[in-house]
């Protein structure tokens, strides 16, 4: 009977090792490391093994020096040290690889040591032979190669510490791409040939374009069942020590057989015809000079992180060295290496559903089922936006400061069945958005889109407004500190799931200039250049933002301002219809013929819209709210408009004046 201890638990080779050794009647007992913070997801883990009640959990860290074990005594007399634990990543750093592999290796050597185990059996990579061009054989470590990635220079290091070192006997697995399970799928991350998995995805569209393939050589991808078994069958076989046991498939895949395979999985056109090796190498030579010239390079890479796939994959796509497993074949000829043809499409489905990090946004232009955030929601524009979007099958999530208001909303939306739920929040105010949000995410699996509505306008000239500095101080609070300060709350959910969209509620007045609004434009552009630079960061995560530079719309905001009773103005179910527009078809801007006009002219004679806002300012007063006489200049009252004012409220229709 044989007892171990066992790092790297709850990975994705691990957890399913330490499944078949619990399952051979041979083993006794089982220690595994585990780091604090990774208990809960070693014991949802641990459901699925058989014999559970024979492991023991250890608190440690292979990065801490005696693995960080209070009571190392307490695992003397273990009879094999399985070292699975390590940075598997061929993007992370040097400083990062060499602390998880070389220092956690050994660290895990010197507890083997100290313990007098009777084998430290080491999880390598066949990432140690770099470049070696030929024949690999399990007896071969250092021949000349070049190791192309910190993840490759790691590997190799750890393993020549415990190749090279005395006190412990040892033994060396090497796997090849370790891909999800062949029956279930059951993957833990993206990597490896899953980076590929969402150009597959955009390829279904052009089924009848024959592919042509390079061939860029060969790769060797096996499942992590077939390493689990493996490794259950060759740690505990007596006489192997000082050897090293390739766990790859016997038969290299070419890169065309993989991509066929993940092809028909997914939907995408099959390969045509294959591009000659004598051309491919020249063109493949070619895209990796491509990386070094400046202007490729970076549309190279923005290509590259569109689809989630890291640049250096480019010089890890494929193996120079054929791996040998001859020798270990012969050791275990009853574990099978599964066929990639017979299982890709179990791994394409698992990744689809559990991995894709696109998949928050499958659902396309429809907004059925998406959670929308909406503020300001208790009346005008965000009341009939929320009813729209509950219409098209969205569930608004109602944020106002009236609590009775918003129910009333809610009830509504659930009458005409649909489905709401109102939070009543003060926008102005850190705690109350925290607890609002983190409600939120407790109350529903996802967020998805954020309409940034709520609002304060303050129609009053500057004349009227030294000693009124908290006009401006309060445009800013509610008009961009509320929006700013929730879409920040929002954006690290958002970012995790790689897809949030965020609609703004912005102003036809930023597009030009508009008189008295020197608060409430200021406050709105201070919003839209926010979202225009925080679109930039965000693009990668797959959160894009769209401003509505909304016209004059008809709701209670604008009626202290008398005048606006006789200007054209959109209904709020009219504002409303942009603002679903927005969420579905997500472009940039959506705005009116009037702004664009006004914007448009500006931009080549700004002299000349400086005049004509001038007119605009004489002829439209203060109104009484404001400060001011309430009295037209030209004219007969605030109802009555001069033909001159008629004029110019039609020529500029939806203009706030």
């Amino acid at each position: 009977m044989a007892t171990y201890l066992v790092t790297g638990a709850t990975g994705l080779i691990g957890r399913h090792f330490v499944r078949e050794l619990l399952a051979r009647p041979d083993t006794d007992r089982v220690w595994l490391l585990v780091r604090e913070q990774s208990r809960e997801r070693l014991e949802r883990a641990a459901r699925g093994w058989p014999d559970a009640e024979r492991i023991t959990t250890v608190t440690g860290d292979v990065s801490l020096p005696g693995l960080g074990i209070a009571d190392p005594g307490a695992l003397r007399g273990v009879d094999n040290v399985v070292h699975l634990a390590a940075l598997y990543d061929v993007t992370a750093d040097d400083e990062t690889s060499i602390a998880a592999n070389v220092g956690g290796t050994q660290n895990v050597l010197d507890l083997a040591a100290e313990l007098g185990a009777g084998c430290l059996h080491h999880v390598s990579s066949v990432a140690v032979a770099g470049d070696y061009r030929g024949r690999y054989t399990e007896e071969m470590f250092d021949a000349g190669q070049r190791l192309a990635t910190a993840y490759h220079r790691t590997k190799f290091e750890s393993e020549r510490i415990v190749r090279t070192q005395k006190a412990v006997p040892w033994r060396v697995y090497r796997p090849a791409i370790v891909v999800g399970h062949s029956e279930t799928g059951e993957m833990d991350k993206v990597d490896g040939p899953y980076y590929f998995f969402p150009a597959l995805t955009r390829l279904e569209a052009v089924q009848a374009v024959p592919v042509v393939f390079p061939d860029i050589g060969d790769t060797n991808i096996v499942p992590v069942d077939y390493v689990a078994k493996a490794m259950a069958a060759l740690v505990p076989k007596p006489g192997l020590n000082g050897r090293t046991f390739h766990l790859v498939n016997p038969r290299p895949q070419s890169a065309r057989e993989v991509y066929d395979a993940f092809a028909r999985a997914a939907g995408a056109p099959r390969v045509a015809a294959e591009l000659p090796r004598a051309l491919s190498q020249p063109l493949l030579g070619a895209l990796r000079f491509a990386e070094n010239v400046p202007g490729v390079s970076l549309a190279l890479d923005a290509g590259l992180d569109r689809l989630g796939i890291p640049s250096v994959l480019l010089t890890t796509l494929t193996f120079a060295p054929r791996f040998d497993a001859t020798k270990t074949r012969a050791l275990i000829p009853e574990v099978e290496v599964p066929r990639l043809e017979d299982y890709a499409d179990v791994l394409f489905r698992y990744w689809a559903e559990h991995l894709d990090p696109f998949r928050a946004r499958a659902a396309g232009e429809s907004l059925r089922g998406r959670r929308v955030v909406i503020t300001g929601a208790s009346s005008g524009i965000g009341r009939a936006t929320a009813l729209k979007v509950a219409a098209a099958g969205g569930i608004p999530l109602l944020v106002a400061r009236r609590e009775a208001e918003l129910e009333e909303v809610r009830t509504e939306i659930a009458a005409q069945g649909g489905e709401a739920h109102s939070y009543p929040c003060d926008l102005t105010d850190e705690d109350s958005v925290t607890k609002t949000v983190e409600a939120m995410l407790a109350d529903h699996p996802s967020v998805d889109m954020l309409v940034n509505n709520a609002g304060r306008s303050i129609r009053r000239s500057v004349r009227l407004s030294y000693d009124r500095f908290h006009d401006y101080e309060r445009a800013m609070a509610i008009n961009y500190f509320a929006p700013v300060r929730l879409i920040l709350a929002l954006l690290p959910h958002m970012t995790e799931r790689r897809f949030g969209h965020i609609v703004n509620v912005s102003s036809i007045g930023v597009q030009g200039i508009a008189p008295r609004f020197s608060a409430y434009v200021a406050s709105k552009a201070a919003l839209d250049y926010f979202s225009k630079i925080v679109a930039t960061e965000t693009h990668g995560a797959g959160i894009t933002f769209t401003t509505v530079h909304m016209p004059l719309v008809r709701t209670p905001m604008i009626r202290p301002t008398k005048i606006y009773d006789a200007f054209p103005a959109k209904s709020p179910d009219q504002a409303a219809a942009m603002v679903v527009r927005a969420l579905t078809d997500r472009p940039k801007h959506i705005g009116t013929p009037t702004g664009y006009l006004i914007q448009a002219a500006y931009a080549l004679a700004p002299g000349l819209v400086d005049a004509v806002a001038y007119q605009g300012y004489r002829i439209f007063p203060d109104s009484a709210a404001a400060g001011g006489g309430g009295r037209l200049r030209l004219g007969k009252g605030e109802r009555n408009l001069t033909a001159a004012a008629k004029a110019l409220s039609r020529l500029t229709k939806g203009f706030h004046w």
